[in-house]
């Protein structure tokens, strides 16, 4: 069974979409979707500089419409996913992608709220100085206790003993002063403590854009950030889509879910890596594909043909 996963903030690096523009018709679409986004895409994915894809009213539109390209590119036409993917699942921003590519949302609708989410939470991010750390190993309880010691909140639980740690800066530097034994801290390229309280005025934003947006079931099995949890429902997407900007993301949950599931092979939409990494360590005997440029479309229709077409999960 194949499953697609889209990536989350602090994916992107300068200039990754810049191969992508030489396939025909990749340029006009990010130029049309430049002016529901609010900004302009093809400039943020090919000449600006990290210090600006960092600042998050940018970095969520511009994940979002690489994601879509990239799965436009692989899926040329809508009723493939349906037929070959068996299911879809995103890491925080990604699940707005992956809403996208299971018909849940429009693309145009999809970055509406995007849009909206990132202006939302940078907002959010500006009112205290936030951010957040990734623990790599340690004991979790302990890691459980030095977060709660130092005031922080696990964001992200991505699964093979890395914890995402979020909170104040200050808060931040109390525990690289303090780290649990046998923990590595990495600082991660966003703005923010995101998926915490600190993103709550983000989530009233997103409540109200949402009844103005059209909704539909997801053509395939959709996995939820919030628990793991196959949701078949486009009305309970878009609610967890909303209360997921304040709320932790269960990736290890997302994890055992593709693996509970039968999955075959994963392929991760561009800019892919992250993803696919942690799926390696935690999902055994599961063949991966990050698409990172066009050179990699032909390795990964190949392996469309070979895990595609399984009974759909959904």
């Amino acid at each position: 069974m194949l499953v697609i996963v889209a990536p989350g903030q602090g994916a992107q690096t300068p200039g990754f979409l810049a191969p992508w523009l030489e396939l025909p018709g990749v340029t006009d679409r990010l130029t049309a979707w430049s002016e529901t986004a609010g900004l302009d895409l093809v400039h943020y994915g090919t000449n600006a500089d990290a210090d600006e894809i960092k600042d998050t009213a940018v970095a969520q539109p511009l994940l979002v419409a690489a994601g879509l390209m990239t799965a436009r590119e692989l899926f040329p036409a809508e009723e493939q996913v349906r037929k070959l993917v068996g299911a879809f699942a995103g890491h925080s921003v990604g699940e707005i992608t992956a809403a996208a590519a299971t018909g849940v949302l429009s693309a145009t609708d999809a970055l509406a709220f995007v849009r909206e989410r990132g202006r939302a939470m940078a907002e959010a991010a500006a009112v205290t100085a936030t951010g957040m750390l990734a623990v790599l190993g340690g004991d979790p309880e302990e890691v459980a206790a030095k977060l709660d010691e130092h005031g922080l909140t696990p964001a992200n639980n991505n699964g093979g003993g890395q914890i995402v740690a979020a909170g104040t800066l200050d808060q931040l530097e109390a525990l690289r002063a303090d780290p649990p034994a046998k923990a590595k801290l990495v600082a991660l390229k966003v703005a923010g403590a995101f998926h915490t309280e600190h993103m709550a005025p983000g989530v009233a934003r997103l409540a109200e854009l949402a009844p103005t947006l059209t909704v539909a079931d997801p053509s395939v099995a959709y996995i939820s950030n919030k628990d793991g949890e196959v949701v078949r429902s486009g009305a309970e997407v878009l609610a967890r889509l909303v209360s997921q900007v304040s709320s932790p993301v269960r990736w290890d949950k997302c994890m055992e879910t593709i693996e509970q599931l039968g999955a075959t092979c994963v392929i991760e939409l561009s800019p892919g890596g992250t993803l696919t990494g942690l799926l390696k360590r935690n999902v055994k005997g599961v063949a991966t594909l990050a698409l990172k440029t066009p050179a990699d479309l032909e390795k990964a229709q190949a392996l469309v043909a070979e895990h595609a077409g399984e009974e759909n999960p959904a």
